[in-house]
């Protein structure tokens, strides 16, 4: 028979968990806490994407693309809403983040059995059937609750958003338009440095104020978001190989490749704001201007936005939940996304889309969707569930998907018979299992 759910948490994987729900005809009640904010968002509406506005690679031979093509194959609402509200960015698939966030906020109202209640939740009732989507944002409250429940330590990292600049301060005698290998259409802005102007804003980024953490905060920082400085901190070249890397990016009017290049893309269908591209950032705001000005053709630069340092919770998932993001102890209680130790935006939403079907199945009693081991959504899910030792949120990639007994050398070749193997895989599953 089916029930109500009360989904905790109007973020990406909230929203999604709810649109699966909604449209198999579950009551679901989904709860946030705006208007009341972290120090991360700035926007009233659900689905708010905090960190860049990309969703990365489109391409089905990586793995993100391959997770985005997994979803859209299963009726993902939110991948669906970010190709109608992509903007121009290459090969990956980026979005006007106001537009996106606003067209789910909308799409949700607008369903009869979904009903947004704005509100603050400090605990939860493991009696009624409940997702816990709160995020790597989750309030202290909540979370100690969330922790006592599961019988664990509270887990944490902190991670860093970047700077956002607007269109009309870049300076373009300076920088110029351009992709890595002209693989786009010209959706990337480049400010070059020659070696003198890299060592000049290398030592002082290096040395820059920042906004101190606490002892017990320090030395968690997730690889995944790494603030632009203290990868600096690690060596000489270690940004210019990294975030600053300049292959690729010939300065058409000199021909030649530059010393270093930031690259800047674009943030909304319009040419208004821009994001520094992997410039998270953990330094004081009025350093963020005086050293980020530093970078050619950003000597003016206006900041729609200065980059923060924010707390990231997730909990330590094996022998927690099960591959379908199910509580093991209290199987009324199911959690999605960022706080279950998955890592980024798209994985966030297949998080929510296999724990809304698996809700449903579990309220209907409805043997539970295993997704295979081949695919990108079931590795993920399997990770969660049944990785051992020390672990750290993950994000997707081919290498946790089980290979079996694939002999292929060549690295496109066999993501290729990944690819296919995979979207085949989820194919066979909608139609023998109904879903």
């Amino acid at each position: 028979m089916i029930k109500s759910v009360n989904i905790i948490g109007g973020g990406l994987a909230g929203c999604e968990c709810a649109w699966q729900l909604a449209k198999r005809g579950v009551d679901v009640y989904l709860y946030d806490m705006k208007p009341k904010k972290t120090e991360a968002h700035k926007m009233d509406t659900l689905a708010e994407l905090v960190c860049s506005n990309s969703l990365k690679s489109n391409d089905v031979l990586t793995a993100g693309g391959l997770l985005k093509e997994e979803l859209r194959h299963l009726d993902s609402l939110l991948i669906r809403v970010a190709d109608e509200t992509r903007v121009p960015a290459g090969g990956s698939l980026s979005v006007d983040r106001v537009l996106f966030s606003n067209t789910i906020t909308q799409t949700l109202k607008n369903l009869p059995n979904v009903h947004i209640i704005y509100k603050e939740i400090t605990s939860i009732d493991i009696s009624i059937p409940t997702v816990i989507a709160t995020g790597p944002l989750t309030s202290n409250t909540l979370a100690k609750h969330i922790m006592k429940l599961i019988g664990s330590d509270e887990l944490f990292f902190f991670d860093a958003i970047a700077p956002i600049v607007s269109y009309d301060s870049i300076d373009f005698s300076i920088a110029y338009v351009k992709d890595r290998y002209d693989k786009g259409s010209g959706d990337y802005i480049n400010c070059p440095f020659d070696k003198e102007q890299y060592l000049r804003f290398y030592n002082e980024l290096i040395s820059g104020e920042i906004v101190e953490l606490k002892d017990f905060e320090r030395n968690r920082v997730y690889e995944g978001c790494m603030p632009i400085e203290v990868l600096a901190k690690r060596g000489e070249d270690s940004i210019r190989f990294g975030p600053m890397k300049p292959v690729g990016l010939k300065d058409p009017r000199t021909g030649k490749t530059p010393y270093a290049v930031v690259q800047l893309r674009k943030e909304s269908f319009v040419n208004d704001f821009y994001n520094i591209v992997g410039f998270q950032t953990n330094l004081t705001y009025p350093e963020q201007k005086r050293i980020f000005r530093m970078i050619p053709g950003l000597e003016n630069a206006e900041f729609q936005r200065l980059g923060t340092m924010h707390k990231n919770i997730y909990i330590k998932s094996p022998g927690i939940l099960s591959e379908t993001y199910q509580m093991i102890k209290y199987p009324n209680i199911f959690f999605a996304g960022q706080i279950t130790g998955v890592e980024g935006y798209v994985e966030s939403i297949s998080s929510g889309l296999v724990a809304g079907i698996n809700m449903y199945r579990y309220l209907n009693g409805l043997s539970p969707i295993i997704f295979d081991k081949r695919t990108i959504i079931g590795a993920l899910c399997k990770y969660i569930a049944y990785k051992t030792g020390d672990f750290q949120p993950m994000s997707a990639n081919m290498g946790l998907i089980n290979y079996d007994n694939l002999r292929i050398k060549d690295k496109k070749e066999k993501y290729g018979v990944l690819s296919k193997q995979s979207l085949e895989l989820i194919d066979n599953m909608l139609t023998e299992e109904n879903i």
